[in-house]
């Protein structure tokens, strides 16, 4: 694993995704020495806590949308799908 990965931000929620499970798949395969498990360990445990993160944001967001408090107007009828229409 190289050390400049370790130190860069990811650039969004699926290149952490990403990157955590080539990560999963590198330490499962029991070929990293222990200085490079650790150093993978670590990484990984910083991708997981900005994947929750970024999870953490999108479901306030999705409350924020849901309330209403960002929408002008609210819709007079439930959307309908091609399922649920009669």
């Amino acid at each position: 694993m190289a050390k400049s990965r370790a130190a860069t931000s990811p650039k969004d929620y699926e290149s952490a995704l990403a990157e955590l499970d080539a990560i999963v798949s590198e330490m499962e395969s029991g070929q990293l020495p222990l200085e490079a498990s650790l150093a993978a360990y670590k990484r990984g445990a910083e991708l997981l806590q900005y994947c929750r993160q970024q999870l953490a944001d999108a479901e306030q967001q999705v409350k924020i949308l849901e309330n209403g408090a960002l929408l002008p107007f609210k819709a007079a009828q439930p959307f309908k799908t091609e399922e649920t229409d009669d």
